[in-house]
């Protein structure tokens, strides 16, 4: 009895080493998947805002009836990875007080700008941005209010993907002093955003030009007789016409010539 005791012992302590090692991987392995699920790419201590901040960039727009410029958070342009520049536009409602104003700067032939920051439309090139300013455009806040909040804006980068230009019309793009009595109709913004790069201008048709001429030279090589001028080409006829002319006028008997002796 007494010698199977020491067996018995260090049994009972591997098993219950084994149920806390158990255990002890049932957490980690719960912690592990929580904290992957909830991370969504984000290095350790960096918070939501830093990441907002590095994947999209924000859009701004002011119509004041004084017409000085006071831009406000319209939207935000959501970056996408990849070597193409792609962005999505999430926007926010107009308030019920911006309706108005809206309606208010329209009334009196005011502006309705835009802006938006000088950066790059890249989600893997955001550490390389350095702030340069803002790109502004603007239309007439009564086409913005006639078209319903429907406008179009593109944004222009250089072959790096750098902004380097914005613009925006609406649609309908003038003002028809069409009255709109619903504020709720401009309450939501129906945009369509693009990304336009530089494009190629065609370039001079150098060496088409010269395998023309050079097509030409081999043509008239060999055909010499096309090289010749027009007097070149007919000048015995030119001479046996004159020698013509000059005979017959020559045989002609001169008007009133002279009568026979009787």
């Amino acid at each position: 009895m007494f010698d199977s005791l020491p067996l018995s012992v260090p049994l009972k302590m591997a098993r219950l080493l084994s149920f806390k090692i158990t255990i002890i991987s049932t957490v980690l392995f719960f912690v592990c998947t929580n904290f992957v699920c909830c991370n969504n790419g984000r290095r350790v201590g960096e918070n939501l805002d830093a990441e907002f901040s590095g994947f999209s960039v924000p859009l701004e727009h002011s119509f004041e009836v004084d017409d000085v410029a006071n831009f406000q958070v319209r939207g935000a342009l959501v970056l996408k990875a990849g070597r193409e520049p792609s962005v999505s536009l999430s926007q926010n409602q107009l308030s019920e007080e911006d309706r108005s104003k809206l309606k208010e700067v329209a009334a009196v032939d005011g502006l309705y700008r835009i802006r938006v920051p000088r950066v790059f439309l890249q989600a893997d090139r955001q550490t390389e941005r350095q702030m340069e300013g803002y790109l502004t455009a603007f239309v007439r806040a009564c086409a913005m209010v006639e078209s319903h909040l429907s406008d179009v804006i593109n944004l222009y980068t250089d072959v790096s993907g750098y902004l380097i230009g914005v613009s925006i019309v609406t649609l309908p793009g003038a003002c028809r002093g069409t009255e709109v009595e619903d504020e709720v109709d401009l309450e939501v913004f129906n945009t369509t955003l693009s990304v336009m790069g530089p494009v190629n201008a065609p370039g001079p048709e150098t060496a088409l030009f010269l395998e023309r001429m050079e097509q030409e030279s081999e043509k008239k090589a060999k055909n010499p007789q096309e090289q010749k001028s027009f007097f070149a080409k007919y000048w015995y006829l030119i001479l046996g016409g004159a020698i013509f002319l000059m005979a017959t006028n020559s045989a002609q008997p001169p008007a009133g010539g002279d009568r026979e002796q009787s």
